[in-house]
C-alpha cells in the first residue's frame, strides 16, 4: 500500500532565478540536516536539456519505536538520490528524489515540476507529489503518517530555505535575519535572566541560615 500526497507552493521569483537557486540552496539556515551534496553525474542532452544526478547525505532521526529495526549506525543517517532535469525550451524544471538507505522500513519519492506562473510571469509555481510506502507487517499505517508528517515539515524548511537563498542572491536582507534572529536573541535574553534569577534566590537562602 502506497500514501500519495500532492501540495503546490510558489516563489515570488522568476523561473530562471529559481533554476540558479535550486543549484546554490545549501547550505541555508534551515538545511542543517543536509550534511553533503555530491554531484554523480552531469549532461546537456541533443535537445539542450541538463540532466543532473546528485547523492545528498541528510540527518535522519528515526522515531524511538523505529530505531530496533535499523543499524545502529546509520539510525541518524540517510542517504538520498536527486535526480533533475532541467527545460529551457519549455521552461520546466522536474526534479526526482527518493532514499536508498531503510528503504526497506520506509521508501519516500518525491516529484517536483517547477514552471513558470500562468498568470504572473514573476512568479514560480511548484507542483509536489510525494509516495510514501512501506514493507512493514502491521505497522504499515504508523510508518505512513510519521513518512507523512516529516515529509509536510520538510516541504516547509524548503520554501523557506528557498526564499532565503533568493533574497540573499537579490540583494535582500534574508526574512530570518530580522524575524527568527530577534527571536533567538529574545529566548537567549530570557534564559539569562532565569539564570540570574536562580541565582540571587540561591544566594537569598544561603543568607537565611547565616
Amino acid at each position: 500500500m502506497v500514501k500519495y500526497y500532492c501540495c503546490a507552493g510558489m516563489l515570488k521569483s522568476n523561473w530562471d532565478q529559481v533554476c540558479v537557486a535550486f543549484w546554490q540552496r545549501y547550505p541555508n539556515p534551515y538545511s542543517n540536516h543536509v550534511l553533503t551534496e555530491d554531484i554523480i553525474f552531469r549532461e546537456v542532452t541533443p535537445t539542450n536539456c541538463l540532466l543532473s544526478r546528485r547523492l545528498l547525505t541528510k540527518t535522519s532521526r528515526a522515531p524511538r519505536w523505529m530505531e530496533p529495526y535499523l543499524p545502529k549506525q546509520m539510525s541518524s543517517s540517510a542517504y538520498i538520490i536527486e535526480d533533475s532535469i532541467v527545460d529551457p525550451q519549455k521552461r520546466t524544471m522536474t526534479t526526482l528524489t527518493w532514499n536508498i538507505s531503510h528503504a526497506r522500513l520506509m521508501s519516500v519519492e518525491e516529484r517536483c515540476k517547477y514552471y513558470i506562473n500562468p498568470e504572473n510571469g514573476s512568479c514560480t509555481e511548484i507542483k509536489r507529489e510525494a509516495w510514501i510506502s512501506t514493507t512493514i507487517y502491521g505497522l504499515s499505517r504508523a510508518v505512513q503518517e510519521f513518512g507523512l508528517r516529516r515529509f509536510k515539515n520538510s516541504v516547509t524548511k524548503t520554501m523557506k530555505g528557498f526564499e532565503y537563498v533568493l533574497a540573499k542572491m537579490q540583494g535582500e536582507t534574508p526574512s530570518r535575519t530580522l524575524t527568527e534572529t530577534a527571536t533567538e536573541r529574545a529566548r537567549e535574553t530570557a534564559l539569562a535572566a532565569k539564570e540570574k534569577a536562580k541565582d540571587l534566590a540561591s544566594q537569598a537562602q544561603k543568607k537565611q541560615y547565616v
